[in-house]
């Protein structure tokens, strides 16, 4: 048997084991240390490579960017329990509910600045669902068009900064980014950032909140039975919603101006800007009157679940890299995507394609932790910027996560929305935002200096 068919083989049965629903991180380290000791036996893998596992966990602890992990988490988790998304959604839907398309409008910004809070899509998704869906269909709106609103702007939290996703992905890219740089000869590549993410998923994120709304007035002005005006949201009196949107919306913006400035000014690392947002989420919390002890355990208990969840997938997808590049796999990858017709374009867009059809299926945390680290530095290699691959790698899987039957959100939304909504409704609701995606992934294609203008600016 070749070492390179074991890898194969590996990396298939661990994807088969994924999709028949065992624990992730348990399937990435176990995969990898079953086919560790049969590569052994077949002599086709030294089991001495594995003592070198615990460095890498011991790299793991001392990676100072991912400590922003858990203080983001606690930073989104908070603002989700606290309520602070419903006041911000009464109050948007207070200033532009006279509009057709108002509430549209509304829904797709607090969306918005959840996912640059939060950063989770699951929750944004829940969330927005579980407040707006029944404030959207008694206003009269379409379940189709308040499905997709919902899903879309629950997903840009994939991008938007910022978020754990990129902060992940630029953990992972720097790793990629030194090894296509030491096939190279060069032994001290510049680095690759989470600050360096953030910054270029600025614009494309306000690209695609702007696109949203622009789909959202075009329906107000040709299919106005879809989204009708109202006069106000309910719980906003008259006469009052002008102090209610500076009470409620302001806080949160500065807290987001102040961590996500703070961060692109260099100021502060992303590790102590998601302390400044930790300790501001406590604060809204507290000055709204819903902080309690009950809550403060409840949110830390929620933080301590995602944040082990994500480490303890990194640690397993750690082994499963070490075990599969022992086999050669890397190098099996690279001989693959260099071999293919249309060369570097034709590598990227197979990739793309692939981690598109692994969102149906996997969560995004799980496709980074298992793809990039295989495919990114072959692609690195061929000359493609890791800043902008790792931004069209995040609107890709944030296209994925929307995309029927399969996408993340739509299940995220199908477990929340009330009886009335079909899943037929969200399907179809969700085209018209997905077909935005592709064109945004499109553009930024075609003018790759959206994406790279602000980090060369900046840095």
């Amino acid at each position: 048997m070749d070492s390179e068919l074991l890898s194969l083989i590996m990396f298939g049965g661990t994807i088969l084991a994924l999709l028949l629903g065992f624990p992730v991180a348990m399937t990435l380290g176990g995969s990898a240390l079953i086919f560790a000791y049969i590569g052994d036996g077949f002599g086709l893998f030294n089991s001495g490579m594995l003592n070198v596992f615990p460095l890498r966990i011991l790299g793991i602890m001392k990676n100072e960017p991912l400590i922003a992990v858990p203080l983001f988490v606690f930073m989104g988790v908070m603002l989700e329990k606290s309520n602070i998304a419903g006041d911000l959604l009464h109050s948007m839907g207070s200033l532009f509910g006279n509009l057709r398309g108002g509430l549209g409008i509304s829904v797709l910004l607090v969306g918005a600045l959840m996912a640059a809070s939060t950063g989770i899509v699951g929750a944004t998704v829940v969330t927005m669902g579980l407040m707006s869906m029944p404030v959207m269909l008694r206003a009269g709106y379409s379940p189709k068009l308040a499905s997709g609103l919902i899903c879309a702007s629950g997903t840009l939290g994939q991008i938007i900064p910022p978020s754990i996703v990129l902060i992940i992905l630029g953990d992972i890219l720097q790793g990629a980014n030194e090894q296509a740089a030491f096939k190279k000869g060069i032994l001290v590549p510049e680095p690759i950032t989470a600050i360096d993410l953030f910054a270029g998923a600025l614009l494309p994120g306000l690209i695609m909140v702007l696109l949203y709304i622009l789909l959202q007035i075009f329906l107000a002005i040709w299919f106005p039975k879809t989204c009708p005006a109202i006069a106000q949201i309910d719980h906003i009196p008259e006469g009052k919603q002008a102090k209610s949107i500076y009470s409620v919306i302001i806080p949160p913006l500065i807290l987001i101006i102040l961590v996500l400035g703070s961060i692109l000014a260099g100021i502060a690392t992303p590790t102590e800007s998601a302390a400044v947002g930790a300790v501001g989420a406590v604060l809204l919390a507290g000055r709204r009157g819903s902080l309690s002890y009950t809550k403060l355990m409840l949110v830390s208990r929620e933080t301590v679940k995602i944040t082990s969840m994500i480490f303890m997938i990194l640690i397993g997808a750690s082994l499963f890299s070490l075990v599969f590049r022992g086999f050669g796999g890397d190098q099996l990858i690279e001989n693959f995507l260099s071999n293919l017709p249309g060369g570097e374009v034709g590598a990227f867009v197979t990739v793309m394609i692939v981690m598109f059809l692994m969102g149906f299926f996997l969560d995004f945390i799980e496709i980074i932790f298992i793809m990039v680290p295989l495919v990114g530095p072959p692609l690195i290699g061929m000359g493609f910027d890791p800043i902008w691959l790792g931004i069209m790698i995040a609107v890709n899987l944030q296209t994925s996560f929307l995309t029927p039957p399969f996408g993340f959100s739509l299940f995220y939304l199908r477990g929340v929305a009330p009886p009335e909504v079909r899943t037929n409704d969200i399907y179809l609701g969700v085209l018209p935002f997905i077909g935005l995606q592709l064109f945004a992934l499109l553009i930024f294609w075609t003018f790759p200096n959206i994406i790279s203008w602000l980090p060369e600016l900046l840095f």
